[in-house]
């Protein structure tokens, strides 16, 4: 009874041993005798102990932070850039097989290619254009990582430091910029007032008595209020009227 017993422990022990769990979100990747032999789906799976072994790998979408990058722009400017790469592993064999490790592998090639972007960029192209510079970056590694059965999805660029010299140019620049904007909204609001009292007065000195009734309306808003003193200078209109008025008189 005793022997039976101790025989029945020791299959049950070989049968756990041969059972793995592979979860959903990894594959395993199988090895019989040392050569690759197959992809582990989910579940639980047999190994043959001794002559078979697995490596699990996680198939989800990973972010790799790029650490801080020194690096010269095209026009000499030296900048400080980070970045982050999302990817995912969309071949299991080959992220074993044909790099020793991807998490770093993938990590110290978009550095290499980030500082080689920047430098071929002007400081300008940087800052205006980080999605484009970006989209680069992400062409490249994922071109170059189809071999280790990598896939990158995205890359953005987090962050990038100018020196401090270079923040006050550039803050100097800006303000120049803005108070040129300002000048020149003014000339063009000038500008168009002239134009319309240019206008008006064409009208006006069209018409015989316009200006007089303009005058006069004007008064009349300024009388609305009694603090105000006002200075009323005779038309010539009216000095006119006056004069063929005299004579007139004289005439008659």
């Amino acid at each position: 009874m005793g022997t039976t017993i101790t025989i029945l422990v020791i299959i049950f022990g070989l049968i756990l041993a041969m059972l793995k769990q592979i979860n959903q979100y990894e594959r395993g990747v199988r090895f019989t005798m040392g050569r690759y032999s197959g992809i582990m789906s989910p579940g639980w799976r047999i190994l043959i102990p001794v002559f078979q072994s697995f490596r699990k790998v996680d198939m989800r979408v990973k972010a790799v932070d790029v650490p801080d990058q020194k690096a010269i722009t095209r026009d000499n400017v030296p900048v400080i850039v980070n970045a982050v790469i999302y990817y995912r592993v969309v071949a299991a064999e080959k992220a074993v097989i044909e790099v020793e490790n991807f998490y770093y592998a993938i990590s110290q090639y978009a550095q290499t290619t980030m500082r080689n972007i920047v430098g071929e960029a002007t400081l300008d192209e940087l800052l205006s254009k980080r999605e484009q510079i970006a989209e680069r970056i992400r062409e490249i590694v994922d071109k170059e990582t189809d071999n280790w059965g990598l896939q990158v999805n995205n890359v953005e660029l987090k962050d990038v430091s100018l020196p401090e010299s270079m923040e006050r140019t550039i803050a100097k620049q800006a303000e120049a910029e803005r108070e040129k904007r300002a000048v020149i909204i003014n000339s063009e609001g000038e500008l168009a007032a002239a134009e319309n009292i240019a206008r008006a007065a064409s009208i006006l000195s069209a018409s015989d008595g316009a200006l007089h009734l303009r005058t006069l309306q004007s008064i009349n808003d300024l009388s609305s209020d009694q603090s105000n003193t006002v200075v009323f200078v005779t038309p010539v209109e009216i000095l006119k009227a006056f004069t063929s008025f005299k004579k007139e008189i004289i005439k008659q």
